[in-house]
């Protein structure tokens, strides 16, 4: 039993059974207090913070400019780690943090846009209802600013990845990144996005050039 609460109010029981009450007048000790947050865990079946709670807490770190960078990734890393999980990825549209993930593509720091690139890659990644809603929030352009010009080689990749997550299989996703390429990474023929040879035409093309 990890949760140090629960191991509290085991001890409480023990500590209070009726030989221990004896023992406790005896010795003229006051008997522990009953942690009541943890009984309440207990009895809900919750032993900590949601998923929700986690990933909205992430993200106050993550857009905390006072925060270190560290701290930053840190909290970057564990989002990510999150919003693998479908449901976790669903949410990110109700719990209110698409547009905060999107604007962090934009972030002076390297590193962060680095993470926020990984982090909407992973959310959309055979997910129809996230690949909408990154559509939806704007990031295809940032995406594509990232993937043709950052000035750091790993996040050219990492957008790639995202834009490659993005794209298959949602035709709307594939023509609004054709619409935003420069003019050397245009595809001359119309792209499919159920045909992966298609669409690898344009993902490749972008990976060859870092």
């Amino acid at each position: 039993m990890n949760d140090p609460g629960l191991n509290s109010l085991l001890k409480w029981g023990v500590q209070n059974s009726e030989a221990s009450r004896n023992e406790a007048a005896a010795t003229e000790q006051p008997p522990p207090q009953l942690d009541v947050e943890a009984l309440q865990r207990l009895i809900t079946g919750v032993s900590g913070p949601s998923d929700a709670q986690l990933m909205q807490e992430s993200m106050q770190v993550i857009r905390n400019d006072e925060a270190e960078l560290e701290h930053r990734k840190t909290a970057f890393d564990n989002f990510e780690q999150l919003v693998e999980n479908l449901d976790n990825a669903n949410n990110l549209e109700s719990l209110g943090l698409w547009m905060p993930l999107v604007e962090q593509l934009e972030n002076d720091e390297a590193e962060l846009r680095f993470y926020a690139a990984w982090c909407c890659g992973t959310a959309v990644q055979n997910n129809i209802r996230t690949q909408e809603r990154l559509l939806v929030v704007g990031a295809i352009p940032k995406l594509v600013r990232m993937a043709t010009s950052d000035a750091e080689k790993k996040n050219r990749k990492k957008a790639i990845f995202a834009l490659s997550s993005s794209v298959r299989n949602f035709q709307a996703a594939l023509d609004a990144v054709v619409s935003h390429m420069p003019a050397e990474f245009k595809p001359q023929n119309e792209l499919d996005a159920n045909d992966m040879e298609s669409v690898d035409s344009l993902i490749n093309k972008l990976r060859e050039s870092v």
